[in-house]
């Protein structure tokens, strides 16, 4: 299957667009925010408010009874949870209360690992965002004698579904799906992306950057594959057999081989030289002796 460049993967939010996403919510209150024709609900984090689920869950039905007439009808909505945790019966009471408000919930920012299993479990598109630390915790004076801190390595998230077409997951670490990844649906990682099932929407490894990235799945079907700035079609021809494979940055850009040599690390180089620059857009399997 080949893909015209015009289905290359956008993401579905631009930067400036996640802007709502990414401001804090320290008033210790439930607030609506609109942009650009979304509407935007963000929770109070935790630090902010020590209030239960039962109180906050009361605060919304406030806001909604009071706000629920300045948008139309059958608006998508994002919810902002910080650093709440949410499990899958809060989110399904949540979409209820937001569907009886005419807004569609779509998709869910979250930091927590378990609000963002609930999420995608649940169906709605996921955007993991890494919890970061007030510039104010660290005090300035010790600044200078300080050592310089050595980032920290973001967890792999594990999901056990399906992702349905429509879904999205983003993280910024690796991303491990026991489940099939279907066509419509898409995967953002920083870091590497496993499917331990079949892989048939798009996957985006190396978001940040990465050239180190990998996609690795049980059943490689994708309709598109980026690894950093590199972008690939599927390849022309469906493979008579499936095995697990491996795509990953080479000398011409993405390739695809069997996990087993990929792991054994024969690369062939005279191969690669006589045949890569015929197929520069396509992601190509390599002979397997």
């Amino acid at each position: 299957m080949i893909l015209s460049q015009s289905l290359i993967m956008q993401p579905n939010l631009a930067p400036q667009e996640a802007a709502p996403a990414e401001q804090s919510n320290q008033s210790g209150h439930i607030f609506f925010k609109a942009d650009q024709g979304l509407i935007y609900l963000h929770l109070p984090p935790n630090k902010a408010m020590s209030t239960d689920w039962h109180q906050l869950w009361e605060q919304l039905l406030h806001r909604l009874a009071a706000s629920q007439k300045l948008w139309p009808p059958n608006t998508v909505a994002y919810l902002v949870a910080n650093d709440r945790l949410l499990d899958h019966r809060q989110l399904e009471q949540l979409d209820a209360a937001l569907s009886e408000a005419n807004l569609q919930l779509k998709r869910v920012f979250t930091s927590r690992r378990q609000t963002a299993i609930a999420a995608v479990t649940a169906g709605y598109s996921v955007d993991q965002q890494s919890p970061t630390l007030p510039l104010a915790s660290t005090p300035v004076a010790t600044l200078p004698s300080a050592p310089i801190p050595i980032p920290t390595m973001v967890e792999p998230l594990y999901l056990q579904t399906t992702l349905r077409s429509g879904g999205e997951v983003r993280h910024p670490g690796s991303v491990i799906i026991i489940g099939d990844v279907n066509p419509g649906s898409t995967i953002v990682a920083d870091g590497s992306i496993l499917v331990w099932g079949r892989l048939r929407g798009i996957a985006h490894a190396g978001a940040s950057g990465d050239r180190n990235g990998q996609i690795m799945a049980l059943q490689m079907e994708p309709t598109q594959l980026r690894i950093a700035d590199q972008v690939a079609r599927a390849p022309a021809k469906a493979p008579t057999q499936f095995y697990p494979e491996v795509a990953y940055i080479g000398f011409d850009g993405i390739r695809i081989t069997r996990a087993s040599e990929f792991a054994k690390q024969k690369v062939r180089l005279e191969w690669m030289f006589d045949n890569v620059y015929k197929h520069h857009s396509v992601a190509t399997r390599l002979p397997i002796e």
